[in-house]
């Protein structure tokens, strides 16, 4: 694969010395004022799309990428491929073949073929999303390999740089002394967990976000399964990366895979997402026709068992805007998050997202429980209803009733798992939380709700991508900010799950002398006994007193570090994946690029007791 890609430069550079000179870059300046800034630049709420700091930190070639096949294509569309070259090299400030790609040397790559199975008994291990089915995304010590007093003696082990990216990797899964790995760039890497030397690497045909998660045939072979950005889910042989199957689970132009499937006795349970919302900013977009979707696979062969929709019945003609462009709906309730497996009542349970264009549907912002045998939906708790956003509800000149009725819906998304829990007195609960609030819900009163605890204030807060569950205490991170206060924003909370109740709460780290700083936490929480980890989006990934939050070990991953794998990398922003903890070492990425006002990177850091 990097091979290929350093071939493609070597002739990209060659043309461009022979055959034109530097593209213009008045008219990448025009380009961009035309189509791009209003997105680029926002300084609002809305401001979701990476700066120009950020643009100028990627390779023309990398932008091209993007713009052509990655999550920009759609708004490129109508670009021509010399207007999408000019904009590359205008937003890069760089010209194409400037910058040699970062080639991996055969001298990263582990030295001996090791079956993934060999070193599987008695090992640690972190498998998919939440670590167990009902995502509790507790590690205990057992597993752990760490205990709350080794925690401040963490050292760095080694640190492994994604090429060519902008963003950190997946949420680092490790089975059988192996660390499996995924990034925006569609890569996928099967690493030595103790050296970080490669066993091998899979191209995806689109960037990967979710986790990947490792499970065994009939035949005892041990497999890889995880989706991309374009909806596809793949199965790879996890002891030589080999392809076994691929299938394209959702036809819609704009649909991905976000979320870690959930994996149990054959069956893989994927839910679909979205890029669409993000759609509106162009008026001549047909906003909008995607529904969100839970998926049943066979793991033998990849074959689609069932798919139930979030949203009965296909998008129908809604009106059309100014421009005449026709409008659809109703639309979204994407599924973000992997859903929680109930094995005793045989139910799925996932967190929707909001509506994305007229009329408003009761399945958006709700818990919905899906029959694991026949993908029925047995039940639905709407938490908000009416919610229907795009990014145009930023955007006056944009705007229009059919796509959002009113600008200050609030966006308030399901995008962390539920979590299945065990109460002391026997009863279960569902514990879901979205960027408002968490919510406390029976599983044997159709998901009715028992309590709720307030935790962010508006659509760039609360809960984004996971909270953690040891015994009955949830923790959770507030990932709102605050420009004007940074150390305003929000920290992280322990809640008594059996009434909602806070048990202690604790602000973000301090800003003190920092150039950049944005100390609120949005990546996912991870526990193991006495300890919490959490990542900053200004790149300090903290250790945390489960008992009353004091901070016990911090490092600061926003900076350049050497690789074990020779490439160049950077530390930034920390989002999404969460920290993983297995066999006494500790993984977490670092850089995050898909927001605004937030610093990329493309590294993979490895700590142990020292």
């Amino acid at each position: 694969m990097r091979f290929q890609k350093l071939m493609l430069w070597t002739i990209a550079a060659t043309v461009g010395l022979t055959a034109r000179p530097l593209l213009a870059q008045e008219d990448g300046a025009y380009l961009y004022k035309i189509y791009c800034a209003i997105c680029h630049e926002a300084t609002d709420s809305e401001a979701r799309a990476p700066g120009r700091a950020v643009l100028r930190q990627m390779t023309p070639e990398h932008i091209l990428q993007v713009l052509e096949a990655g999550v920009m294509k759609t708004q490129a569309a109508e670009r021509s491929r010399t207007q999408r070259r000019i904009l590359a090299e205008y937003l890069s400030e760089k010209k194409f073949g400037s910058v040699p790609p970062d080639i991996i040397p055969r001298s990263a790559f582990c030295g001996n073929a090791v079956a993934v199975s060999a070193n599987v008994a008695g090992s640690a291990e972190w498998n998919g999303w939440g670590v167990t089915i009902t995502n509790t995304r507790f590690q205990p010590a057992s597993a752990a390999g760490l205990t709350a007093a080794d925690v401040p003696r963490l050292k760095l082990k080694w640190a492994f740089g994604y090429p060519g990216a902008t963003t950190g990797g997946t949420q680092p899964v490790v089975v059988g002394g192996r660390l499996y790995v995924g990034n925006a760039e569609g890569d996928i890497f099967a690493l030595d967990s103790k050296t970080g030397c490669i066993h091998w690497n899979f191209q995806a045909d689109a960037g990967v976000r979710s986790a990947i998660v490792i499970g065994k045939t009939a035949d005892g072979r041990s497999v890889a399964y995880f989706g991309d950005q374009s909806a596809n889910m793949y199965a790879v042989d996890a002891a030589t990366g080999k392809l076994i199957w691929k299938t394209k689970i959702d036809q819609n132009s704009r649909a991905a895979i976000t979320a870690a499937a959930a994996l149990d006795a054959g069956r893989l349970y994927v839910g679909v997402s979205s890029r669409e919302e993000s759609q509106v900013d162009d008026l001549k977009y047909p906003c909008c026709t995607f529904r969100g979707s839970m998926v049943a696979m066979d793991v033998s062969n990849g074959k689609v068992l069932w798919k139930t929709y979030t949203i009965e019945g296909e998008a129908d003609q809604v009106g059309k805007n100014s421009i005449g462009t026709q409008f659809w709906g109703p639309s979204g309730a994407a599924i973000w998050n992997t859903p929680a497996v109930d094995l005793k009542r045989r139910l799925l349970y996932a967190g929707t997202g909001n509506n994305y264009s007229v009329p408003a549907t009761p399945t958006s912002d709700a818990v919905v429980a899906f029959d694991m045998d026949s993908g029925k939906i047995r039940w639905v708790n709407q938490v908000t209803a009416n919610d229907i956003w795009n990014r145009s509800c930023g955007r006056p000149n944009i705007r229009n009733s059919f796509t959002c009725p009113d600008a200050d819906a609030p966006d308030v998304d399901f995008a962390s798992s539920p979590i299945l829990a065990n109460l002391k007195d026997g009863r279960q609960i569902i514990v879901a939380a979205n960027k408002s609030a968490i919510y406390g819900l029976d599983p044997d009163s159709e998901g009715k709700t028992l309590w709720q605890a307030q935790i962010g204030k508006s659509r760039n807060g609360g809960v984004m991508w996971g909270a953690a569950l040891d015994g009955e205490t949830l923790f959770a991170a507030n990932q709102s900010f605050d420009a004007k206060n940074p150390d305003a924003s929000g920290g992280i909370s322990a809640f008594d799950i059996a009434n909602g109740k806070t048990l202690w709460s604790v602000p973000p780290p301090s800003c003190e002398n920092r150039n950049s700083c944005r100390p609120s936490h949005a990546a996912a929480i991870t526990a193991i006994p006495g300890v919490l980890f959490a990542g900053t989006w200004d790149g300090r990934m903290q250790a945390i007193s489960a008992r009353d939050g004091k901070v016990i070990w911090e490092y600061d991953t926003s900076r350049e570090f050497q690789t074990v794998n020779g490439v160049k990398a950077n530390g930034g922003s920390m989002s999404n994946a969460g920290v993983t903890v297995a066999g006494g070492m500790v993984f977490t990425n670092s850089g995050y690029s898909h927001h605004g006002g937030i610093t990329p990177g493309n590294l993979l850091l490895a700590f142990s007791v020292e």
